[in-house]
């Protein structure tokens, strides 16, 4: 599976994806999902030293993964949370979350979109794609929530706005 995702990050390099959210100097953001880390090195370095990158998965073996990938690059600005759900991180503290990958397999999406619609800034910014929806289906999955609307659909990720639900 690692030698898939080296594969699939060569051919589509994760730095062009988080280019398209528009992921700047000093923001805090959340990688829920992160499994090998494949966004965690690109993330650490557009952010800089001034931001933090938080890589949460449920599985114990992706977040060693992580730490390693932190170790190796001596990273500064990368903090690991083993969870399904939920963040241990203040209220409105992250400028961007990403959901990559990892919607049509929580057990509880509700929950997710409600911790990540607690955890975003007033403007902050939800970045979505999962291969294994459609758009129609991506869509109506984040916006019935009433949680967050589409602000647009990008090349590679949809972009949900939080609403002041």
């Amino acid at each position: 599976m690692a030698l898939g995702f080296k594969i699939r990050d060569y051919r589509n390099p994760r730095a062009n994806i988080l280019k398209e959210v528009g992921i700047k100097q000093g923001f805090k953001m959340l990688d829920f999902g992160c499994g090998s880390g494949g966004y965690v090195l690109p993330a650490s370095k557009l952010i800089g030293e001034t931001g933090e990158v938080y890589a949460l998965d449920v599985t114990p073996l992706a977040i060693k993964m992580v730490k390693n990938i932190v170790e190796k690059n001596g990273l500064k600005n990368v903090e690991t949370i083993l969870s399904d759900c939920t963040t241990g991180l203040p209220n409105e503290s992250l400028d961007v979350a990403l959901l990559y990958d990892v919607f049509h397999g929580l057990e509880d999406k509700e929950a997710v979109l409600k911790e990540l619609h607690r955890v975003l800034k007033k403007d902050g910014l939800l970045s979505f794609s999962d291969h294994h929806l459609k758009e129609p289906v991506i869509v109506s999955m984040v916006t019935d929530s009433k949680l967050f609307r589409l602000l647009q659909k990008g090349e590679y990720t949809y972009s949900f706005a939080k609403t002041g639900e």
